[in-house]
């Protein structure tokens, strides 16, 4: 039932809210509160249902796929627009499932610095949506490495575009004109002051909730942290991602905002967000 939908894969607390809310703010562009495609199935589990699937060539795999169309689709009707923007953390956890589903899915992949990433994720914890997890540094990052390693996968096998939170913050006009470009609607310089729109909604437990988000201003990103909060595997993520090493990170002077580009490092200051390496299967800014 849908048309093209976007999906923003992003690792936990890496600015995805941000993302949604000014995407929504479009008026071609519906983006709702969260909504875990994992937690949202059919049930299918009697002996009856499955000999009448079996008969009808269904299988339960693509009856949730028919029940999150529906529910999806449902949800851009009421809206009144044309195109729906999903953000769900979690569901770049069902990255290939989602791609099987909507096979003309658009993509947007949100990268952040993997440690600020972390201790972002760490400051917001709440113990009552993880009981079965600790808030230990190691934990939380294990947490979010799982999340972040499905961004890279679907990075190499998914055409899509990337976006980097410190680029959004930073120059979000130029960032915000990139997305636009690459869903094919016009930049609205409206969409960045996104607290002025009523979709702007924001719901305890559906992403970032704080005073932040709250205040309907694109914020500067928190800078990243120094090699203390650097685990090696955060460091080895942050390499696959072209953000700063540890080493680096803590040269006088504070970190170096530095990416590769090709095999070139480019200082993003005299680069702005188009940081751009392109590859066959995917466009990047």
């Amino acid at each position: 039932m849908l048309t093209a939908p976007v999906f923003i894969f992003s690792g936990a607390r890496s600015g995805s809210t941000l993302l949604r809310v000014i995407l929504g703010s479009h008026s071609q562009l519906y983006a709702p509160p969260e909504l875990p495609l994992a937690h949202l199935e059919a049930r299918a589990e009697t002996r009856w249902i499955e000999t009448s699937m079996k008969a009808l060539y269904l299988t339960k795999e693509e009856l949730d796929h028919m029940l999150w169309d529906r529910v999806l689709a449902d949800a851009l009707a009421r809206s009144g627009k044309p195109f729906i923007v999903v953000k769900t953390p979690s569901n770049v956890l069902l990255w290939r499932r989602i791609a099987d589903c909507w096979p003309d899915a658009r993509f947007i992949f949100l990268l952040r610095h993997p440690a600020a990433a972390v201790v972002s994720l760490r400051a917001s914890w709440a113990p009552t949506w993880h009981p079965d997890r600790s808030d230990s540094l190691d934990e939380v990052t294990n947490y979010a490495l799982q999340y972040m390693t499905k961004v890279e996968e679907a990075r190499h096998a998914l055409t899509g575009h990337t976006v980097r939170y410190e680029d959004l913050t930073a120059d979000p006009e130029t960032v915000v004109g990139g997305v636009c470009r690459f869903l094919g609607v016009p930049f609205e310089p409206a969409m960045l002051d996104y607290g002025q729109f009523a979709d702007s909604r924001f719901a305890f437990g559906l992403g970032d909730n704080s005073a932040t988000i709250r205040s309907g201003r694109i914020q500067a990103a928190t800078p990243a942290p120094r090699s203390g909060e650097i685990t090696p595997a955060l460091a080895e993520m942050c390499a696959a991602w072209d953000y700063p090493s540890a080493a680096e990170h803590d040269l006088p002077g504070g970190p170096a905002p530095a990416a590769r580009h090709g095999g070139h490092t480019v200082d993003p200051a005299a680069a702005g967000s188009a940081d751009a390496e392109l590859r066959p299967d995917r466009q990047v800014i």
